[in-house]
């Protein structure tokens, strides 16, 4: 269950708090004025929430490549060099 605390009440009880989520891997929400802005979770946690975020980024970008693979694998070699050279004199002729 996740702990709320003030910025201020945190400063005072830091050492207390700061074991409570090392040792009993209790989370903690440190507000400002009555808004959240900052957890304060083990590190065991974020490495593991840090890792979750990574392997996502990883798998969306896997699946991106999929479909442009699929989508691009009826154009040829040639044909790909020809729209590339085709779209660089289109732009460098702007200038």
């Amino acid at each position: 269950m996740d702990r709320i605390i003030g910025v201020t009440d945190f400063q005072r009880n830091f050492r207390a708090i700061f074991d409570e989520v090392a040792r009993k891997k209790t989370p903690y929400v440190l507000t400002r004025g009555s808004r959240p802005e900052v957890v304060m979770i083990p590190y065991e946690q974020y490495l593991r929430l840090a890792g979750l975020d990574e392997s996502g980024v990883l798998a969306r970008f896997d699946r991106a490549m999929a479909r442009l693979a699929a989508a691009n694998e009826n154009y040829s070699d040639d044909e790909i060099a020809a729209d590339l050279a085709a779209a660089t004199k289109a732009v460098r002729s702007r200038k």
